[in-house]
C-alpha cells in the first residue's frame, strides 16, 4: 500500500523537477490545485502538503485568495552545496553519514514493506555477486546504491532535499572505497545486519548497527571519527 508521505515525497519531487525544467518560471502562478491534483493523479490534500514542502524549500509561496507564485529559483546556493560537498574531506563525509544515517534506518525499520525489504536484499546480492567475481567496481557501485536506497525509503519529504547531499557526500568517497575492495566482504557482512535489524522492525538496532558501520568505515580508512556518543559499543 502507498503511504501518504510516500505519494507527497514523489509529488514533491515530480514538481521540483517539473520548475528546475521551467515548466513554470518564476512569478508564474502553479495551475489551480483541482487541475494540479488531476494532472498529478493524486487528492488535493496531498497536492497540499506537497506544496507546503516546495515552501519549505523556498521553491514557491502561497498567496491566499490567489493561488501559488513560483518562486526565483537560487542557483548559487545549489552551485555552493556542490562545492561545499565536492570539497569536504572523508573525515567530513563520514561525520555527516554518521549524522543521518542511522536516524534514517531506525524510521525505515519502524514502517518498510516487505516488497521494500526484498529490493535492499537484492543490491546485497549484487554486492555478493562483485564479491565472488572479485568485480570491485561492480561492488562499490552496489554498495552506494544500497546506500541510496536507504535514504529513499525515508517518509519525511522534507529529508530527501538533506539526504541528497549524504547521497553526493557518499559518491565524493567512491575512489576510496574503489582502492580498497579487500574490504568488501567486511562492508557487505555489516549491511547484511542492518538489513536483518530493519527485517525484525527493530529500529534501535538497525541504527546501533549503522553506527558501527560507519565507524569502522572511517576504521578502514584510517579515521577516527570524534562522536559525542561515548556510550556506543563498537
Amino acid at each position: 500500500m502507498i503511504t501518504s508521505s510516500t505519494v507527497v515525497n514523489s509529488v514533491v519531487e515530480k514538481l521540483r523537477a517539473a520548475l528546475a525544467r521551467g515548466q513554470w518560471r518564476s512569478g508564474e502562478m502553479l495551475p489551480g490545485q483541482r487541475e494540479l491534483a488531476e494532472q498529478l493523479g493524486i487528492s488535493r490534500p496531498s497536492l497540499r502538503e506537497a506544496v507546503t514542502v516546495l515552501e519549505t524549500l523556498g521553491l514557491v509561496r502561497s498567496m491566499p485568495g490567489k493561488g501559488v507564485v513560483v518562486l526565483e529559483a537560487n542557483l548559487s546556493d545549489s552551485q555552493t552545496h556542490d562545492s561545499a560537498v565536492a570539497g569536504a574531506s572523508l573525515e567530513d563525509v563520514l561525520q555527516l553519514r554518521y549524522t543521518l544515517e542511522p536516524f534514517i534506518v531506525g524510521l525505515v525499520a519502524q514502517s518498510i514493506s516487505s516488497k521494500e525489504i526484498g529490493q535492499l536484499r537484492l543490491t546485497l546480492m549484487d554486492m555478493r555477486e562483485a564479491l565472488e567475481a572479485n568485480d570491485s567496481e561492480a561492488g562499490v557501485n552496489a554498495y552506494i546504491a544500497f546506500h541510496e536506497e536507504l535514504f529513499t525509503l525515508t517518509s519525511n519529504p522534507i529529508f530527501q532535499s538533506v539526504v541528497q547531499q549524504t547521497s553526493n557526500a557518499l559518491k565524493q568517497s567512491a575512489e576510496v572505497l574503489r582502492n580498497s575492495p579487500e574490504h568488501l566482504a567486511e562492508r557487505l557482512e555489516e549491511n547484511e545486519a542492518v538489513v536483518r535489524a530493519i527485517r525484525s522492525k527493530n529500529s534501535a538496532q538497525a541504527s546501533a548497527e549503522m553506527r558501527r558501520h560507519i565507524l569502522r568505515e572511517g576504521q578502514r580508512m584510517g579515521i577516527e571519527l570524534n562522536i559525542p556518543d561515548d556510550n556506543l559499543v563498537t
